[in-house]
């Protein structure tokens, strides 16, 4: 992975780089709910791209244990392979029994458990996980910074933690379109205007590995050390 985002990133404020409409866990699990009965066939073809290139990079690290925070409808867990043992976590009970329904018909022995809870107060000892990879979930959550701690906690040291998301363009067209659907965040149940500061402290972004996507640019692969 190429180390591009740091020279990509000021340390001056971005415009967009506070989101101006707040989430909270109640507006996140009302957006889901409204989304779980067709969000395979909406987000499912947009995001695969990004949620493949994250197992699969998840696949080729150290260590057998992996926590993957907002897992949604289970779209991914088919693609781990075996040796992996996964630990789901989302906040949309809806979303929940969509995935254990895929866990159940696909026969996924490696999935140890999903569970319903909050990605910013879980409930998992210290030094739990090999590694920790969060899909397109930074910018649903209301607290980013409190989500990245809670993944330092449960990731053992040495170990990976994994970011798949969209990070607000710095200029040009797509900055307006990010914008003006900003105020429209807790409708959609994520941030368009979701900048990398909104994550990450200027330290982390000094050591952080990026790789954003070939095609349309819109999800970026990252990786921390833990």
């Amino acid at each position: 992975m190429s180390h591009t985002l740091e020279e990509r990133v000021r340390s001056r404020r971005l415009p967009g780089a506070t989101p101006e409409v707040a989430l909270d866990a109640a507006a996140i699990r009302d957006a889901y709910r409204r989304w779980s009965s067709f969000y395979d066939v909406v987000f499912g073809s947009i995001s695969s791209s990004g949620r493949k290139r994250a197992v699969d990079f998840v696949n080729r690290l150290p260590g057998r244990t992996v926590l993957e925070v907002g897992v949604g409808t289970g779209l991914a867990l088919p693609r781990y392979t075996p040796d992996k043992r996964i630990v789901g976590i989302d906040l949309s009970a809806e979303m929940l029994a969509l995935a254990r329904r895929r866990v159940a018909e696909r026969g996924l022995r490696n999935v140890e458990g999903l569970h319903e809870m909050d990605a910013e107060a879980t409930n998992f000892a210290d030094g739990q996980f090999d590694t920790a990879v969060a899909m397109f979930v930074a910018s649903v959550v209301p607290n980013p910074k409190r989500l990245l701690a809670e993944l330092r906690r449960v990731v053992r040291p040495g170990g990976n933690i994994l970011f798949v998301n969209h990070f607000a363009a710095e200029g040009g067209p797509r900055w307006w379109v990010e914008r003006a659907m900003a105020p429209m965040s807790r409708r959609l149940g994520w941030h368009p205007d979701f900048a990398t500061q909104a994550l990450f402290e200027p330290e982390d972004i000094a050591k952080i590995e990026s790789d954003p996507e070939r095609t349309f640019g819109i999800f970026t692969l990252v990786r921390l050390r833990n």
